[in-house]
């Protein structure tokens, strides 16, 4: 009888021998171009796909060279992932040196800046180039537990041949991406990896269970420091005359006066103090605080004029929308759904009802109320340059579209049904 991708994976767990057996004559055909005794998983495929188009070699494990000790360092000093790693070694290392595995933590860029667990792992996964400071991009080393969870946005497990390069195929690996709350910004990848033979179903959803862990801390350290900040600023809201809001440096709101809260204000990366357009503010006097910024919105109006919007896609991982205008020009970075989002409305400039968008994002025209919220959201940035009823860009500003030069990596985590027709052209 055959097998599917989800009868190996149960095979896996009570035989991970013959698992690995029917995994490596998948890998070998699929890599040949021949047809495989049972399809790949949907996410081990593209990610092999992604391979081939860069030209990783299956056959030769590549290393790039380490960090130094000291830039491994001052890496850890300047990530937020420090924030977090009570949670990570409390939730995983415990039952990871019983089980023989080891958790790895990675930054954005992939590089290992922790890394423990049991002994004798570490010492093998020496032998892989599993090291501190080394490089796991998945278009460096291959389809892994950290580099292919930081494309895809999602939690990844890749057990034996599923690896892309055949020199990991003795390993299995599970990990799960950690965002920044305030912003969505990929900031590292937890990763328990280990022998073969210490493969496990639950292992991926007990990952992903602690990665959101360690960001809900995350989420608590910035209420926390929102809350500092707003204690700090009361008496100074409270002489002003007039609207005013204090947020901190990501622009997420402290405290206002005068004027409706609002969660969060769209700042630009390099903002300076002065009189500056700030969407969906309008011109505000911006004045520097310590942790943040006193906004106080002007009271005329600024022309739209001639507005050009560019939509970059083009990188991977680094979605942003820019903003040139009579105020001056201003960037957001976007995150994974964003970006779809966008994306969609870039390609429909007529517009698309609630149902439409729905039903391009999700494949279900009644998924309206998700799309309703995730349109409200993108509005705090980009203000009255997005109108709906129909959704859509307004007719005033020009957009531009910056996308991959392959269309196979047009924002590779998504599933969207509208996205998918853009890779396939």
């Amino acid at each position: 009888m055959a097998l599917s991708p989800h009868d190996v994976t149960q095979l896996a767990a009570v035989d991970t021998v013959r698992a690995a057996r029917v995994l490596n004559e998948v890998r070998n055909a699929t890599l040949s171009g021949q047809r495989a005794p049972v399809a790949p998983r949907p996410v081990i495929e593209q990610s092999w796909g992604r391979m081939l188009r860069s030209g990783v070699d299956p056959d030769h494990d590549f290393r790039s060279g380490l960090l130094t000790r000291e830039e491994v360092q001052r890496r850890r000093e300047s990530s937020a992932l420090r924030h977090v790693l009570p949670v990570l070694r409390e939730g995983l290392l415990s039952v990871a040196d019983v089980a023989h595995h080891i958790m790895v933590v990675a930054d954005e860029d992939g590089r290992v800046l922790w890394r423990e667990g049991s002994s004798p792992v570490l010492r093998k996964a020496d032998g892989l180039g599993f090291e501190l400071g080394a490089d796991w991009r998945e278009d460096v080393v291959g389809t892994n537990g950290v580099g292919t969870p930081a494309v895809v946005r999602r939690p990844v497990q890749v057990f034996a041949s599923e690896h892309f390069v055949r020199t990991h195929a003795t390993w299995t690996c599970a990990g799960a991406p950690i965002t920044d709350p305030r912003d969505g910004r990929l900031i590292g990848v937890v990763d328990v990896s280990g022998p073969l033979e210490t493969m496990h179903p639950a292992t991926l959803a007990w990952v992903d269970t602690v990665a959101k862990l360690a960001e809900a801390r995350l989420r608590e350290l910035h209420l926390t420091s929102l809350e500092g900040l707003r204690a700090v600023v009361s008496p100074v809201l409270s002489r002003l005359a007039g609207r005013a809001l204090v947020v901190d440096r990501d622009g997420w709101c402290a405290a206002v006066s005068g004027m409706p809260y609002t969660n969060r204000v769209a700042l630009p990366k390099s903002l300076a103090a002065g009189r500056r357009w700030l969407p969906p503010l309008g011109l505000c006097a911006v004045e520097p605080l310590a942790g943040g910024w006193l906004l106080r919105p002007a009271d005329e109006p600024v022309p739209r004029g001639d507005t050009r919007i560019v939509l970059d896609l083009s990188q991977p991982r680094r979605w942003s929308v820019a903003v040139t205008g009579a105020a001056g020009t201003w960037s957001h970075e976007l995150s994974p759904r964003h970006a779809e989002l966008l994306y969609l409305l870039a390609l429909h400039r007529g517009g698309l009802s609630a149902a439409g968008l729905a039903e391009e994002m999700f494949g279900d025209a009644a998924r309206t109320v998700t799309v309703r919220a995730e349109m409200s959201r993108v509005r705090r940035y980009l203000g009255g340059l997005l109108e709906h009823r129909p959704y859509r860009f307004c007719e005033d500003a020009g957009v531009e579209l910056l996308l991959p030069e392959d269309p196979l990596d047009l924002l590779p985590h998504s599933t969207a049904p509208g996205v998918a027709d853009g890779r396939t052209g």
